[in-house]
C-alpha cells in the first residue's frame, strides 16, 4: 500500500484556492507568489493522484474530487490547528488563542477600555474578538466557533455557565427641546403613550425595551427600526424621537441628547458564559474576575 505523504501547508494552500477561486487572490491570503502557490497545489495533485482543480475552463474550477477533497481539507486543518492549541495551553492555561464574542450593545462602550487590561493580565493571550447578536453568539459557543461571550443575562440554555459582571442602568434618550429632557428622573408613566424608536429584531437590548413599553404603555414606532445603539442616539439628536440607552453607551458629549434615569431604576446584567465542558475552566474563571473588575470600575468613573 502506498503511503501518501503532503504537508499541511499544502492543504492550506489548496483550501485558500478552494476558498476564493482565484490564484492571485489565494497568494495573497496565503502570503506567497502565485507561482509559488501553483506549484505547491501541483505537487498535491501529484502526491494524490489526482486533479484537483479544472484549468482549462474561462474560470477556475474544483474537480467533483477536489469539492470532496477540499471539505476534507478544511476538518484536517482544523483538527491540527485544536491540537497545536491544546499543546499550548498543557504549556500555559493562560496562553494560546481565545475566540470571545461580544453583542453590539457592549461591544463599542466595554471592548476599547478592556483591551488594555486584558492585555496586561494575560500577556500570552490572544483574543480573537466577535460582535453579533445573542442568538448568533449562542449558536457559535454552542458549535465551539467562540470559547465565551459578553452578553445579556440570563441566557437560556443549560449546556451555558454564566459569570456574572456588571448591571447597568436603563436612561431616557430625549433632544433638548422635548419637555422630558428637563427632568432629573422619569417614572414610567411619563412614558404613557409616547413612541419609542428601538433596535431591530434579534438585539436582546430590543426585548428589553419592549418590555419596559410593555409596563409604561409606550409603543414603538413602527416607522423606523435602528442597527445600532449609535443610530439611535443620532435620531435622537436630530429631534426625531425618543430612546432607551444602556448606561454605558451614555457618557459621551458627541450628542445634543438629555439622558434621563428612571426613578425607580431599571436595568439589566452583563455577564459572561462559557460552555459547561469548556476544558479552559481556570482561564474563563480568571478572565471573568478582570473583566468584572474593569468594567464596574468604568462604571463607577463615568457616573462620577
Amino acid at each position: 500500500m502506498q503511503t501518501v505523504n503532503f504537508k499541511l501547508r499544502h492543504l492550506s494552500y489548496f483550501v485558500a484556492l478552494a476558498n476564493s477561486l482565484n490564484f492571485s487572490e489565494a497568494a495573497r491570503r496565503c502570503f506567497v507568489s502565485q507561482p509559488t502557490l501553483s506549484a505547491q497545489i501541483r505537487k498535491l495533485e501529484v502526491t494524490l493522484g489526482v486533479e484537483l482543480i479544472e484549468r482549462k475552463t474561462a474560470h477556475h474550477m474544483l474537480t467533483p474530487v477536489g469539492q470532496e477533497i477540499a471539505e476534507q481539507a478544511r476538518v484536517i486543518l482544523h483538527e491540527a490547528q485544536v491540537l497545536e492549541q491544546l499543546a499550548i495551553q498543557a504549556r500555559d492555561p493562560f496562553g494560546g488563542a481565545l475566540k470571545l464574542g461580544v453583542i453590539p450593545t457592549v461591544a463599542p462602550y466595554l471592548l476599547p477600555c478592556l483591551l488594555a487590561e486584558l492585555n496586561k493580565a494575560f500577556p500570552e493571550l490572544e483574543t480573537c474578538f466577535t460582535e453579533a447578536k445573542t442568538p448568533v453568539l449562542e449558536e457559535q459557543l454552542d458549535d465551539g466557533d467562540l470559547d465565551v461571550a459578553i452578553l445579556a443575562l440570563p441566557v437560556d440554555a443549560t449546556a451555558f455557565m454564566e459569570f456574572f459582571l456588571y448591571r447597568e442602568e436603563f436612561y431616557l434618550a430625549a433632544f433638548q427641546s422635548h419637555p422630558l429632557s428637563k427632568n432629573s428622573t422619569v417614572g414610567l408613566e411619563d412614558l404613557q403613550q409616547l413612541e419609542l424608536l428601538l433596535l431591530e429584531d434579534g438585539h436582546c437590548f430590543r426585548d428589553q425595551a419592549l418590555a419596559v413599553c410593555d409596563q409604561a404603555n409606550a409603543v414603538q414606532n413602527m416607522n423606523f427600526s435602528a442597527t445600532s445603539v449609535e443610530t439611535l442616539k443620532h435620531m435622537v439628536a436630530a429631534g426625531l424621537g425618543l430612546t432607551l440607552i444602556p448606561q454605558t453607551a451614555s457618557f459621551d458629549k458627541k450628542h445634543s441628547i438629555a439622558y434621563v434615569p428612571f426613578d425607580p431604576p431599571i436595568h439589566r446584567t452583563i455577564g459572561m458564559v462559557c460552555r459547561r465542558s469548556t476544558t479552559r475552566s481556570s482561564l474563563v474563571e480568571e478572565l471573568a474576575e478582570v473583566i468584572k473588575a474593569k468594567a464596574q470600575q468604568m462604571i463607577k468613573a463615568q457616573t462620577h
